[in-house]
């Protein structure tokens, strides 16, 4: 068009200073295809930053929900969860520490059963027929059941948990000089049992509620959140169980508190503050109790005991260890378990593997709660919400705890007490309650945080 209208070259003139202004023309005169190309890019809003990329093969993703549990679903960065199958690892250690198991409480067992009840397969078959339904129950909550849904029924297990030790009290059957079994006709058990996993779920439900509040800045709303509260509810545990002259189990609840109260996040003034008013309580426990006295007196100063009675069932299990040297004099050939060691089954099963399988079979032992506890923090720190993450560390802990404790008792390193050897000891309740524990920690082990590749 030969004749322009003011308008149209007040247009033509403004496209033109734009264009000369990028610099771009064509031996000195702007082109007309670079002209339109420029002018479109210059009327596309502005972005707030690259634009993103999807390719052929990545679908487009869709914007994360909490907790959906989509296979797959972006949560942040790279970090991915993942809903797919149990943690193999850890389930053959699981398998490994219960079949182990359950041949040593045969080996133990049999003399003993024999003499109290004439059946020497009395022991291993109620055994195996608890390991059968607690290994039902752990692979169905494992596979069918969603931890969320174990988290939501917390506030329950907890409050359940806490009225039958408060039942314990008042009709509770006495085992020496404790009173920690309930007798209900077809099923005697140990509440303490039901609220060890009831104590680690309360903490980890608690600190799922209270996250932001425990890492406030602020020193004391950090504190009271973090610690104090948390420390309240396991020292409402730890005094329910001690008033049943349970030491024991007291101190194996307050350990796996503070297990968890360390690993979420307490304080650690409050933490040593705590734990050296746990240890002067218990030490003035000790101090008033005649039986929790005696057992350590009997550990501080054996000569001055029979061996014939109070140090007995100490001497008997320290000789069963002694005598298996490195080898072992071989599966099912122990003698102290003819009567010699008391309950070989029970809490001094470990002597016995000493005995028949030597210092390879104890080391075996002990390399797999190692493995078991290794591959539970993997599987924590894979977790991928913060209940999830301290219902492992839990679960895990008291195992450990656990096995330590019952270890160091065969040894003679800590007074004599009763503490079972998870997956060893003879159980009925206790051992089905553990396998429970384990379906809890498989479910949770479905769902990770993993690094896209």
């Amino acid at each position: 068009m030969l004749f322009k209208n003011k308008k149209q070259q007040r247009k033509d003139g403004n496209d033109s200073g734009k264009i000369k202004r990028t610099g771009k023309t064509v031996n000195g005169f702007v082109d007309e295809k670079e002209k339109t190309r420029i002018l479109n890019e210059q009327k596309e809003p502005l972005r707030a930053g690259p634009a993103k990329i999807h390719s052929k093969k990545e679908p487009k993703r869709k914007k994360s929900k909490l907790f959906s549990g989509i296979q797959g679903e972006e949560f942040s960065g790279d970090i991915y969860r993942q809903k797919g199958g149990i943690d193999r690892p850890m389930l053959v250690i699981i398998l490994l520490l219960i079949c182990f198991g359950s041949v040593m409480v045969f080996s133990a067992s049999y003399a003993y059963a024999l003499d109290k009840t004439g059946d020497s397969y009395y022991f291993i078959k109620k055994q195996l027929l608890y390991s059968t339904i607690g290994l039902t129950l752990m692979m169905g909550i494992a596979l069918a059941i969603d931890y969320r849904k174990i988290r939501a029924i917390t506030p329950i297990y907890f409050s359940v948990s806490a009225l039958l030790l408060v039942a314990v009290l008042v009709m509770g059957v006495a085992a020496g000089a404790a009173v920690r079994w309930l007798d209900l006709g077809f099923i005697s058990f140990q509440p303490s049992e039901i609220m060890k996993l009831g104590l680690v779920l309360m903490l980890a439900w608690y600190y799922s509620i209270t996250e932001k509040r425990v890492r406030s800045k602020g020193f004391w709303t950090s504190s009271l959140f973090g610690t104090f509260i948390p420390l309240a509810i396991v020292a409402f545990v730890c005094v329910l169980i001690a008033l049943e002259k349970h030491i024991s189990g007291t101190i194996i609840m307050f350990a796996i508190g503070m297990v968890v109260i360390f690993v979420a996040g307490g304080k650690l003034i409050w933490f040593a503050a705590a734990s050296g008013f746990f240890v002067a309580a218990v030490t003035a426990i000790i101090s008033f109790t005649d039986y929790a006295t005696l057992r350590l007196d009997i550990w501080l100063h054996p000569e001055n005991y029979s061996v014939q009675s109070e140090v007995w069932q100490t001497l008997q299990g320290m000789y069963a260890v002694g005598s298996g040297g490195i080898f072992g004099v071989g599966l099912g050939n122990s003698r102290q378990k003819h009567l010699f060691v008391s309950q070989p089954q029970n809490d001094f099963i470990f002597s016995i593997v000493c005995e028949e399988l030597g210092l390879i079979g104890a080391a075996l032992v002990i390399a797999l709660f190692i493995a078991f506890v290794w591959r539970g923090v993997i599987i924590a720190k894979r977790a991928p919400d913060t209940f999830s993450r301290l219902t492992v560390i839990g679960i895990v802990s008291k195992v450990a705890i656990q096995a330590f404790l019952n270890i160091a008792v065969v040894t003679n390193t800590i007074p004599n007490t009763g503490i079972s050897l998870p997956f060893f000891s003879y159980g009925g309740t206790a051992l089905v309650i553990l396998f429970i524990e384990m379906g809890v920690l498989l479910s949770i082990s479905r769902y990770s945080y993993l690094q896209k590749k």
